[in-house]
């Protein structure tokens, strides 16, 4: 939970206490980060050093500059496909002018305040989107496992898997099945260490306990298994444009790639923004901010020659977890990762690929999320459960861009009842301490950044009449958004009074 002066803009968190905790969140952010960092960098078909580069600009600047004070910004799972895709069909050149003109992009969407709209893309949209980069990332780290590389798409990946497990041999131990056992090893850690770790540790993350496992295995046999290349210089992995880097922004597939790249990562910052809310009571998102931070931070990147950024719920829930108080927790992250990098390129050269890789396939199966389509399917219906079934498909079977859109094409299927009345009026107004907002009409996925807008300008703890009436119905984003507005408030004590049907709303409550 983030201290009293954290909720009051313009006042500093005490100087002893929130500096301590921030210096013990920026380490434990740190430790987190760096093997993911690495590993997200190889699964996108980059050098490791590239993620790490990325790191330290959404540590650095980013964090000085979000919208969203704890949360903390760098590579992420979710783009490591389509980074993929893009410099296996277009060469790491390429990824300079899309991240720069995608960084732009972001920056004018924050400056024309266009962020409460990716509120409104449907919770199965998204959801659908990560479990689709979540089977992704599995099938195509599982071949890393072997010291493979992946094959060009997630259909050959999944079809070769069979003949990667069927061609191991017990009697002739080679590479490919010592790397396989630094595998395993390295994921018996990481899940035996996060179920049965000490209460005193508890802050300790289990990926790094997996990679330190599988590279003291590596290191004490001296297995003979393909490991990290990093350059003895930080300064050596910049890869800056050159003078046609405008130039390139006139092939339509620089363009393409730069718009999916900037909807992709402001909708995952912004969906990672909304979960850090939910876990402390202090200064709400603003996500124009954030996603102008964003922007900047992709720009960077695109300059610097590395991976694109974005809000990590992994990093990020670590970080509130471990008691973060403000932004220079984030910050701090970052300085750790270039000292570290600096300092200690030999040690990163221990690390083995295969660990890394085994670390991204626990990473990809938790991105598949069944828990969420069941609670789709039981509160809302078939409709939500199949737009995520559909989207994550898509996203397998296709591409990113294209699952998505699907998914966002579909859930317009939801206003179709509600087509004559689409309109929702809020009206909101004070009576002594307590706070009254009034619905009529409908609340869609299209009024999702006018009700949000409405409900976060009432003050944490302050009573509220919700009249609903008038309110005709509520599809599943509206009904998410209202779900985890009400669950903040009762989590402050705020009391919530409704006016009329109450099981207008139930699904929200």
């Amino acid at each position: 939970m983030t201290s009293l002066a954290e909720q009051r803009p313009g006042v500093s968190v005490p100087t002893r206490a929130g500096f301590a905790r921030d210096f013990t969140a920026s380490i434990v952010v740190f430790l987190v980060a760096m093997p993911l960092c690495m590993g997200i960098a190889v699964a996108s078909g980059v050098p490791p050093e590239k993620g790490l580069i990325t790191g330290i600009i959404g540590g650095i600047v980013v964090g000085a500059i979000a919208g969203s004070p704890l949360q903390v910004s760098g590579p992420a799972a979710g783009l490591a496909v389509i980074v993929f895709e893009l410099v296996r069909d277009m060469g790491l050149a390429a990824l300079a002018p899309i991240l720069v003109l995608a960084g732009l992009i972001q920056v004018a969407a924050g400056l024309f305040r266009v962020g409460g709209w990716f509120r409104a893309i449907s919770p199965a949209v998204v959801h659908g989107m990560l479990a689709g980069i979540g089977v992704l990332i599995v099938v195509g780290q599982f071949h890393v496992l072997f010291d493979a590389q992946p094959l060009p798409s997630g259909l050959q990946n999944l079809a070769a898997m069979p003949g990667r497990l069927l061609g191991l041999s017990l009697t002739d131990l080679r590479a490919t099945e010592l790397a396989f056992v630094v595998a395993l090893v390295t994921i018996a850690a990481m899940l035996g260490w996060e179920k049965f770790r000490p209460a005193q540790l508890k802050l300790l993350p289990g990926a790094l306990v997996g990679v330190l496992a599988g590279t003291l295995l590596a290191w004490g046999f001296g297995l003979d298994v393909t490991r990290v290349n990093v350059p003895d210089s930080l300064a050596g992995a910049l890869a800056l444009p050159d003078a046609g880097l405008f130039a390139r922004w006139l092939d339509p597939a620089i363009l393409v790639a730069a718009v999916a790249i900037a909807f992709i990562a402001s909708a995952e910052t912004l969906l990672s923004a909304a979960a850090v809310d939910k876990m402390h009571n202090g200064v709400r998102t603003d996500y124009n901010k954030e996603l102008r931070a964003q922007g900047v931070g992709n720009l960077l990147c695109g300059l610097a020659g590395s991976l694109p950024m974005t809000g990590v719920i992994v990093r990020s829930s670590a970080n509130v977890q471990a008691g973060a108080a403000s932004r220079l927790s984030a910050i701090l992250h970052g300085i750790w990762i270039l000292a570290f990098v600096a300092l200690l390129p030999w040690l990163l050269r221990e690390i083995p690929m295969a660990a890394l890789g085994a670390i991204l396939v626990v990473t990809g199966v938790r991105l598949v999320s069944l828990d969420h389509v069941r609670h789709l399917f039981r509160d809302y219906g078939a409709l939500p459960a199949l737009i995520w079934a559909v989207t994550m498909f898509v996203v397998v079977a296709e591409d990113l861009l294209t699952g998505v859109l699907v998914g966002i094409a579909l859930s317009l299927l939801e206003l179709t009842p509600h087509l004559k009345r689409l309109r929702l009026k809020v009206d909101t107004g004070t009576d002594g301490d307590t706070h009254a907002i009034r619905l009529d009409g409908a609340a869609t996925l299209l009024s999702v950044p006018k009700l949000s807008a409405a409900l976060d300008r009432v003050p944490p703890a302050a009573p509220v009449t919700l009249d609903v009436r008038n309110l005709a119905t509520v599809d599943h984003t509206s009904a998410e958004l209202l779900r985890d507005w009400l669950a903040r408030r009762k989590a402050l004590g705020g009391d919530v009074i409704f006016d009329g049907d109450h099981a207008r709303v139930n699904r929200a409550a």
